[in-house]
């Protein structure tokens, strides 16, 4: 019979609804609590009530992972701390250049304290790192393009809201093809910004300074929101030597509640690992699998 996990959800924007959501429909996990900055009674939305909320993971009992639903800039800090503390963490960390970094640090943190790390358990870095490394060892030579949008980035979006001046932000991604994307910023400053200011800021910051970016000012934010968002993979490639092998892999989907989806079941992977910080490709797909590893087998093979 499965243990039921005790899990903790580290944020509550929109990732970390959405994980509450899925922790209450896994049977092996049971919400241990939400850790948040406001605790008072008044700013517990309904959906909380009877849930132990805290504004430290120190607070809750009996905390075995947690789901850090936190801005990626924070990921490595609040992972560090938790893992210390010989507690899992699994994050959607998003920031692909920094992330190999981000684990080697998580890594040794990890084994000292008898904890795990799954790093980068999103949908991209995540689940579609997996599908490119399947397409690559199915045609090792040829090109991978993979195409985002359009939707929204919680990420960059995120980024922007953090930038002095900026009341609300949206960030869309349009594909251009050949993964190459152009990313459409929607901004609501706070009253006696300046804008062109806080433009300059987002076009400098690492989340933005590749890509095509333009930054628009609007009154309110909220009206254009739409949390869908999606991908497009393409790879042509060789087999041994048989040339234009052909792979196509497509999605459309609510990003925040794909997102939380993975976050759970990676938390479920981080008990069947030994002490360490990994990626989701270096994990087998069985771990993240709620159900007996011999009837999934017959199952699915």
């Amino acid at each position: 019979m499965n243990k039921v996990h005790k899990i903790a959800v580290v944020g509550y924007g929109n990732i970390g609804k959405y994980a509450v959501q899925a922790l209450n429909r896994a049977p092996d996990m049971e919400l241990a609590g939400v850790v948040r900055r406001a605790r008072s009674a008044r700013d517990v939305p309904p959906e909380l009530a009877g849930v132990p909320i805290a504004t430290s993971i120190d607070e809750l009992e009996g905390v075995e992972a947690a789901i850090l639903a936190t801005p990626t800039r924070t990921t490595p800090e609040y992972a560090s701390d938790i893992l210390s503390k010989g507690i899992h963490t699994v994050d959607s960390y998003d920031i692909h250049g920094e992330l190999a970094d981000v684990r080697r640090k998580l890594d040794d943190i990890a084994k000292r304290h008898g904890s795990v790390a799954i790093v980068s358990a999103g949908w991209d870095p995540g689940t579609d790192s997996m599908i490119r490394s399947m397409l690559e060892f199915m045609a090792p030579g040829g090109v991978t393009y993979t195409n985002f949008g359009p939707g929204m980035s919680m990420g960059h979006s995120v980024a922007v809201k953090a930038i002095d001046g900026v009341k609300d932000a949206l960030s869309m991604t349009i594909p251009l093809g050949t993964g190459v994307h152009r990313r459409m910023v929607y901004v609501e400053c706070e009253a006696g910004a300046d804008f062109e200011t806080v433009k300059e800021k987002v076009l400098a910051d690492p989340y933005f300074v590749n890509d095509e970016t333009h930054v628009i000012q609007v009154d309110d934010v909220q009206q254009l929101v739409d949390v869908g968002h999606g991908v497009s993979m393409e790879r042509k490639g060789v087999s041994g030597a048989t040339h234009n092998q052909l792979f196509n892999f497509e999605m459309r989907i609510n990003n925040p509640a794909l997102t939380s989806q993975v976050l759970v079941a990676a938390a479920r992977a981080t008990f069947k690992q030994q002490p360490g910080a990994y990626t989701m490709i270096e994990v087998p797909i069985i771990d993240f699998m709620y159900g007996d590893r011999e009837e999934l087998i017959k199952r699915l093979v």
